[in-house]
């Protein structure tokens, strides 16, 4: 077993997204290893998010199902596009699940008090805890724009897909209305061989695996086809996510609110 200070944690969520983790558990004394399981890229039909753009001020609220659809959906942004703004005529409001998709809104200068989140101290961020903060705002009418991604092997968004149609489903159910728009693409990366012998070492050394996406998890069982995780621990950041962890066959499965605080707490408990 690792002592604290050389434990090594595989940080697996999307490129751009690992780097914040990886800096802070370095900073924390852990030995902090990016292995990007999802693939990021933009939107196949950008006309669509465009056009959802010149619509957007008809809609009540905009729901950004995580950061990367808030990231997407801003690069295109007209330059003219007068939302999301205390001061603008149309109060259209931006709905998100968690503080990674907040920030994500806030670096995009959506103004906060246009923003509804669950509060950064919930037990879960998710759309059952976002549906709580918001179910008073849906009445009869309220239409509902949610800004999504789309692919990746499992042919969906895993878990942030299960909680988008749930979601949907309580606004229709309070007499409201939901379109969908594509703001980017989810894609199985290309594991190469160091990689993969990295990803093998990983499942049998005592090595802490963080999961955010039951996709990535479906990724990293795809890419290791016949790798045995009976040895291998993982802390993850949803329910869902540890139900995929547990039939991809994981020993130890610890979950975790998704903050870096609770984070290391729960690597911390797995020494």
């Amino acid at each position: 077993m690792r002592g604290a200070e050389t434990m090594r944690v595989i940080v697996t969520r999307p490129q751009q997204e690992a780097r914040q983790w990886v800096n802070a558990l370095d900073e924390a004394g852990y030995e902090a290893v990016a292995l990007p399981l999802i693939g990021v890229a933009p939107a196949p039909d950008a006309a669509a998010v465009i056009a959802a753009w010149s619509r957007l001020p008809t809609y009540d609220a905009a729901m950004f199902v995580s950061g990367n659809a808030v990231d997407y959906f801003f690069a295109l942004k007209p330059a003219m596009a007068p939302v999301f703004t205390a001061q603008a005529a149309i109060k259209t409001r931006a709905f998100v699940t968690g503080p990674g998709s907040h920030s994500a809104l806030l670096r995009a200068h959506v103004h906060t008090d246009m923003i509804d989140a669950p509060d950064r101290d919930a037990g879960q961020f998710d759309s059952e805890a976002l549906w709580a903060v918001v179910s008073h705002r849906v009445q009869p009418g309220y239409r509902v724009l949610v800004v999504r991604g789309i692919g990746g092997a499992t042919g969906g968004e895993a878990n942030a897909g299960v909680g988008r149609d749930w979601f949907a489903n309580q606004v229709r159910a309070a007499g409201g209305s939901v379109d969908f728009v594509v703001a980017y693409q989810r894609l199985q990366p290309v594991m190469e061989e160091g990689e993969r012998a990295l990803a093998c070492q990983a499942a049998e050394d005592g090595s802490v695996w963080l999961f955010s996406s039951s996709e990535a998890i479906d990724n990293l069982v795809s890419a290791c086809a016949g790798q045995s995780w009976s040895q291998a621990r993982a802390v993850v950041t949803h329910p869902r996510i540890a139900q995929a962890a547990h039939a991809a066959g994981f020993a130890v499965v610890c979950e975790s609110r998704p903050t870096l605080a609770a984070l290391m707490a729960s690597i911390e408990s797995l020494q």
